[in-house]
């Protein structure tokens, strides 16, 4: 279980965004901290490989790996 203390217009923010679309606001409060959490190990992956001064991947390699060769 979490609490989180908004400003006033942050939470009237989250207030209209939940009314408009008929979502609770703990489905955008869900969604937030997830993507926050993505970007954040994103980031930490990619400072540790700078760091570490590992190879740059070019980028025709980088899609082959995921598949996007196409």
């Amino acid at each position: 279980m979490l609490t989180v203390r908004l400003s006033p217009k942050l939470e009237a923010r989250l207030n209209r965004l939940a009314k408009r679309t008929g979502r609770p606001k703990a489905y955008y409060a869900k969604r937030a901290i997830a993507e926050f959490l993505d970007e954040q190990e994103d980031y930490s992956i990619a400072v540790a490989r700078l760091e570490e001064n590992l190879p740059a991947i070019p980028l025709a390699e980088a899609a082959k790996r995921l598949g996007l060769d196409g």
